[in-house]
């Protein structure tokens, strides 16, 4: 049966950030998943989680200065030294707050940059990646990559699921996995069944994560077929967790009734 992790950075903005373990809490939600814990200290976090009877499932190592948009630092040659100090401190957060992941990102592009210098980004990018699995594997801890679209995040490093799961098998570390973004690979790449089919059976998929497509709402607004997409991961054996990152359309409590749809069609299809 699939099991949702409420997303607390993009879930739940009716209310201070400390307080959504709380909201996602009473809704059902038994984990949660967000963008970055550095804002709070992880004592505060695990007392939030613990409260709850939460799990930390994933969050995003640092990604370098945010708010000037800087979207990741693992493909960005000169910023080594940065990219290992953030991965120092997302495993201490990790092993601070249980999270058994950590979401990796690459950064972004200069439009103006040609293949030469896809060249050498792409290895620095797997050197680092390599770097952080070492560490992190030491430490129980997997590291992810995600593919995400150009629209969001024009210029982002990584866009395609074939060219993240090549990485991955290239660098061949075991703790090194994919994160499957239903929304992301839908306006990408679309074939979302055959793209469930073909890669959740290799084992290299870490987690998943959904939104509505084209907006990012609630999963069933929009162009996806949610419980056949559901019943797919379900039928492959996917025991791991599907991130809820999208933007409510409305009060995020209100807007959950997909969720009930989902587990009581499942339950029913489980008990017959």
């Amino acid at each position: 049966m699939p099991k949702f992790a409420a997303n607390l950075s993009m879930m739940y903005t009716e209310h201070e950030f400390l307080e959504r373990f709380t909201a996602a809490a009473a809704d059902g939600f038994q984990a949660v998943e967000y963008l970055f814990p550095y804002a709070y200290a992880a004592t505060e976090l695990r007392r939030r989680l613990d409260d709850h009877g939460l799990q930390q499932v994933l969050f995003n190592a640092p990604p370098g200065d945010w708010d000037a948009g800087e979207r990741g630092l693992a493909a960005v040659p000169g910023r080594e030294r940065e990219f290992r100090d953030g991965i120092e401190l997302a495993l201490e957060y990790a092993a601070a707050l249980g999270s058994p992941r950590v979401h990796v990102m690459a950064g972004t592009v200069p439009a103006e940059e040609g293949s030469g210098d896809r060249d050498r980004r792409l290895a620095v990018y797997e050197a680092n990646l390599a770097w952080a699995a070492s560490r992190a594997a030491a430490v129980g801890v997997d590291v992810l990559i995600e593919p995400i679209n150009g629209r969001d995040m024009p210029g982002y490093f990584l866009g395609r699921q074939d060219q993240a799961h090549a990485i991955v098998q290239r660098i061949g570390a075991a703790n090194l996995k994919v994160q499957l973004d239903l929304y992301h690979c839908q306006i990408s790449e679309g074939d979302l069944t055959m793209t469930l089919r073909r890669d959740l059976p290799t084992g290299r998929v870490g987690h998943l994560q959904v939104a509505g497509v084209p907006d990012r709402h609630e999963p069933d607004e929009g162009e996806l077929n949610i419980q056949h997409l559901f019943a797919t991961v379900d039928g492959l054996g996917f025991d791991g967790w599907i991130g809820c990152e999208y933007r409510p359309r409305r009060g995020t409590s209100e807007g959950l009734g997909w969720l009930r749809s989902v587990n009581s069609t499942v339950s029913e299809g489980v008990s017959a």
